[in-house]
């Protein structure tokens, strides 16, 4: 959501930074339906003072013996036409507010402008993606071959974009879950939470997934329940609707969850193997701020994220992305991509993002200094992706006989030094 004053004073502007997303911001609509609004409402609240005023000399005059019939068939013709502007003023509200949360977030200045992903910037690059004597098989076949992963039976039980993970697959996922949730505990001063996998919609409004991205979920019958797509809406609303201390701020929070997501807009992307699926696991990082925090915050957090492939070993890059590639509600990302061999490039494995007050206003998330209040700032990012985690450690750590060595940071997890082949689910 928007600060109302700042659009009405620099509606121009606005519209101008918008349009570098690819967003037509409708202007005439917006003055339209705002001084409409509140017209509206003036009237009806002038109306209202005057009949106020009426029924007190109605109660008057009575008290004097006078007849007041006349003066009462009046009140009675305000208070329909109190009525009507009331009606109509609650329609043009909501017409404006279906406007509004569909216009995305205001690019940050330091963002650069650009249309689509070629237009990103390389912050910069991170390791050297290991040079092979051999063809690097891709994830899809190297871990059906070591039988750690089944992509067969997973489409059986129940669909396309779904995974089984076996044996050693399945502890690398635990393994990875718990080296990152240890690492930003125990190191980067996050505090852990276990949120809820059911949401309601009040939470995804809040975050910016309602009611634009609702094709992208899934939903339960008959309930206002649905399945989270990331950790990001839950942990973001723990503090919907509440005040929080400034000198309390930041607060960082982590979180495992699932994530699903039906993938609506992404038809035809990442078909085979595990890169793009309805279900997967990720680690997310949150972080509360005030306004004048959140862009150091942002810095921070997404070194966190890195620290993770650094001590996992894994060569990776940070990309800042163009007003045009950005997300519905940030106001700046950087995308992080780990090299894939098999694909010989570099894919997304986590985003990071500072939403600035556009979700806070949206979730009614305040911060208090003395008697100043304003809303807060929020920001998140994966920490990481598991799933793509995953398959950079099978690709980046694969060897000529098949086998997959382990990164050191994860043989205390998982009590070994090598992924060997093994039998699979017999």
């Amino acid at each position: 959501m928007h600060d109302l004053n700042f659009f009405r004073n620099n509606l121009d502007a606005v519209a101008a930074r918008l349009a570098t997303r690819g967003f037509t911001f409708d202007v005439e609509q917006f003055r339209s339906l705002d001084q409409q609004r509140r017209a509206a409402i003036t009237e009806s609240e002038q109306l209202v003072a005057s009949k106020k005023k009426e029924s007190e000399e109605v109660g008057k005059l009575k008290r004097q013996g006078t007849d007041t019939t006349d003066l009462q068939q009046q009140i009675r013709v305000k208070d329909e036409k109190i009525k009507e502007l009331g009606e109509r003023a609650g329609a043009l509200e909501q017409e404006f507010r279906d406007l509004l949360v569909r216009i995305p977030n205001t690019p940050h200045e330091s963002v650069p402008e650009g249309k689509e992903a070629a237009d990103n910037t390389v912050v910069h690059a991170i390791g050297t993606p290991r040079e092979m004597d051999f063809e690097p098989q891709a994830h899809w076949d190297l871990g059906p071959a070591l039988g750690i992963l089944d992509l067969e039976r997973a489409a059986k039980v129940t669909g396309a974009r779904f995974a089984v993970y076996v044996d050693m697959g399945a502890k690398l996922e635990r393994a990875l879950i718990n080296f990152m949730l240890d690492t930003h505990t125990r190191e980067h001063g996050y505090k852990e939470v276990l949120p809820p996998f059911l949401i309601n919609s009040a939470s995804l409004f809040g975050t910016g997934q309602l009611p634009k991205f609702a094709e992208d979920l899934f939903k339960l019958e008959k309930t206002d329940y649905w399945l989270a797509p990331t950790a990001e809406v839950p942990v973001t609303n723990l503090f919907r609707d509440e005040t929080l201390d400034a000198e309390q701020l930041p607060i960082s929070l982590c979180a495992y969850t699932p994530c699903f997501r039906s993938e609506a807009g992404a038809h035809g992307r990442d078909v085979r193997g595990i890169i793009r699926q309805h279900q997967f696991q990720k680690v997310e990082l949150v972080k509360f701020t005030t306004p004048d925090q959140s862009h150091d915050q942002l810095e921070k957090l997404t070194s966190h994220a890195e620290d993770i492939l650094v001590r996992l070993g894994l060569p990776f890059r940070r990309v800042l992305l163009c007003t045009g590639d950005m997300g519905f509600s940030s106001a700046k990302t950087y995308d992080l991509e780990v090299w894939l061999p098999s694909q010989k490039e570099f894919k997304e494995i986590s985003s990071c993002s500072n939403f600035e007050a556009f979700q806070a206003r949206r979730a009614g998330i305040r911060c208090k200094s003395g008697k100043k209040s304003e809303h807060a700032h929020t920001l998140n990012g994966s920490g990481l992706a598991v799933g793509r985690t995953w398959v950079a450690i099978v690709e980046n750590y694969q060897q000529k006989d098949g086998s997959v060595l382990i990164p050191k940071a994860l043989q205390p997890y998982l009590n070994a030094e090598v992924i060997s082949a093994g039998s699979g689910l017999r």
